[in-house]
């Protein structure tokens, strides 16, 4: 049985919230990309990206990073060419951060290029981290057991998160 843990409008103020910490962070650059893992970490990414587009003047560049998330060393691949993000602040969203593998691939993936900064995002961050990697900005933090799974659903109108 699922359990709801987030509502749309929460998931709404959470991103909203995070897209300021991302702004503040950012606040004299002109152009701020933002990185968003396949699937519902894309989605994650969309929406803090529409958000930071409506507080601040910096181009705000969306880019999409895919990976086998079972078997990361099979390779990263980006949207967007390594060269064309050299010197940028690059923030790397992701739905979940679970055992923290996905997010340190991803971040291993962007340090072959010189960055301004590079920043993480998650909406949920469940504390089970086998890698020394950390949520920069997170909208919840969780501690639940490893049998426990987290799932987050972009759907218009009715986002949500849920434990099952």
């Amino acid at each position: 049985m699922a359990h709801k843990i987030l509502s749309h409008p929460e998931i709404a103020h959470k991103i909203q919230r995070i897209a300021y910490q991302i702004y503040e962070s950012n606040v004299a650059e002109k152009e701020i990309v933002v990185a968003g893992i396949v699937g519902t970490g894309m989605e994650f990414a969309k929406k803090l990206a529409s958000v930071l587009e409506k507080i601040t003047t910096a181009n705000i560049r969306l880019c999409e990073v895919s990976m086998d998330k079972k078997n990361p060393l099979k390779g990263v691949h980006c949207s967007i060419a390594l060269e064309d993000l050299k010197n940028k602040s690059l923030v790397l969203s992701d739905d979940v951060l679970n055992s923290g593998s996905t997010l340190i691939y991803g971040v291993h993936y962007f340090l072959q290029v010189p960055l301004k900064q590079i920043k993480t995002a998650v909406l949920v961050n469940r504390n089970h981290k086998k890698f020394p990697v950390k949520a920069d900005f997170k909208g919840i933090s969780l501690s639940t057991s490893l049998q426990e799974h987290i799932e987050v659903r972009f759907e218009s109108d009715n986002d949500g998160v849920y434990l099952t």
